[in-house]
């Protein structure tokens, strides 16, 4: 959660600063529905990022009597958003909520072939036969299943795979055009 966490946040802070209840209440309506973000989750990771020279706070008067501290992506912090969606590989490409969250902000990549080249990724993971359930090395397939729940499983999953592919082919297009316009 924590490398899925931490993107989240530099994503969200590139686009603007944001105090800390705004970036949490972004960054739950991104992740929150695999796994709420507690306080003891959100705020570790703004120190982290903060130490590392990611991000700066400033502290500025509340609406009320405590003030509020606003967070802003550095310079570094930038190139470092920049570099983890372009190496964006590994559980980012394989794993759902991991994507989603590269591909909530894959478009600050400036460049259409490094953005290609991490749909490409994520297009070569889901071009390679798998399956939630395995008899020995073989994955087993819908169609092998008397029980309705795992055949529905593995049809939904397929499917949406297969809309995710569609949408994989036709972007790489666009970008691959964008990349090389002669």
């Amino acid at each position: 959660m924590d490398a899925v966490l931490e993107l989240a946040i530099l994503g969200f802070l590139y686009e603007q600063p944001l105090h800390g209840y705004e970036l949490k209440r972004r960054v739950a309506h991104l992740t929150g529905h695999v796994r709420p973000i507690a306080d003891g989750t959100l705020y570790p990771a703004i120190k982290r990022l903060e130490k590392a020279g990611l991000l700066s706070r400033q502290t500025e008067p509340g609406t009320r009597a405590a003030p509020r501290h606003v967070l802003t992506l550095t310079a570094t912090g930038r190139e470092e958003l920049r570099r983890r969606l372009r190496e964006a590989d590994g559980v980012e490409i394989s794993d759902e909520n991991h994507w989603f969250t590269v591909l909530a902000f894959l478009r600050h990549l400036n460049a259409p072939d490094q953005q290609a080249a991490v749909l490409r990724r994520r297009q070569a993971f889901l071009r390679e036969p798998s399956s939630f359930f395995y008899e020995d090395e073989r994955p087993v397939a819908a169609e092998e299943f008397d029980d309705p729940f795992r055949r529905g499983l593995l049809t939904i999953a397929r499917t949406t795979s297969r809309t995710e592919l569609d949408w994989l082919d036709n972007t790489l297009r666009t970008l691959t055009s964008e990349a090389d316009p002669t």
